[in-house]
């Protein structure tokens, strides 16, 4: 028979095993990107993205945890099980399938450029023809350019978009590209009002800007992805991903069924 001391150091591990396996962790990008998450005065993450967390999490009665690392370290973090499930806006493409999974989509939104007030709209090949395009490194917007202006146009890439919108407004680079919620966002603040314009969404390509934006998971992880796919369709049936999303958008943010 085990020592009292020893059963109880037992059950001790088993319980702490348990609630180890029960946490679900979230890794987000360690840079804000309204609406979707940013960090409050507090220094607490806040959000549409944070709340659909929340609200996931509440639904499938886990405790969760939010995970920072920067954009391009996302997937590797995720590959070293620093995380269970990248939160981030990342969308579902081709080329990050042959590396991850993914959950459904939970939002799905165009790409666009913005620019100079004093620049003529445009956001085709001929209307980007010797300019310069500032891009967020791993994004799809960097895959897309390489298909689409790469002949046409230059590429400045940067670690975030602030350090883009900082450029743009400073003369140095004359587009940024990205989604069009976050460069809609920076549009509306003083600084992007009063220098920049809306170019113009691009014209899409689901091989390269992928079919919307999921939850990234290790392949192996069957079982979370089941449980998250479940949490998110009961809470879209149930109309609380509306009542969330009213707060943030004036406009369907999931977009085609």
């Amino acid at each position: 028979m085990k020592p009292f001391s020893l059963l109880l150091a037992s059950a001790a591990f088993v319980a702490s095993a348990f609630a180890a396996h029960a946490e679900i962790r979230f890794g987000i990008m360690n840079e804000a990107y309204p609406p979707f998450f940013a960090k409050d005065a507090s220094g607490k993450w806040q959000g549409w993205e944070i709340e659909l967390m929340d609200a996931v999490c509440a639904e499938l009665k886990e405790k969760c945890s939010i995970v920072e690392t920067s954009w391009d370290g996302l997937i590797p973090a995720l590959d070293a099980k620093k995380f269970d499930v990248i939160w981030s806006s990342m969308s579902i493409t081709e080329e990050r399938l042959k590396t991850i999974d993914f959950t459904n989509k939970y939002y799905n939104t165009p790409s666009k450029l913005i620019g100079p007030k004093d620049q003529k709209p445009g956001a085709t090949a001929d209307a980007v023809k010797g300019k310069t395009i500032g891009i967020q490194v791993s994004t799809i917007q960097t895959e897309y350019y390489n298909k689409y202006f790469a002949k046409q146009a230059d590429q400045k890439t940067y670690q975030t978009l602030d350090e883009a919108f900082q450029d743009l407004v400073n003369g140095r680079i004359d587009y940024v590209f990205g989604d069009s919620i976050a460069l809609a966002e920076f549009l509306k603040s003083e600084t992007g009002k009063n220098c920049c314009a809306d170019m113009g969404n691009v014209a899409d390509d689901p091989a390269v800007l992928g079919i919307g934006v999921g939850g990234g998971l290790r392949k192996s992880d069957t079982e979370l992805k089941a449980k998250l796919n479940a949490a998110l369709a009961k809470i879209r049936t149930s109309g609380q991903y509306d009542q969330i999303s009213k707060k943030y958008f004036d406009f369907d943010i999931y977009g085609a069924k």
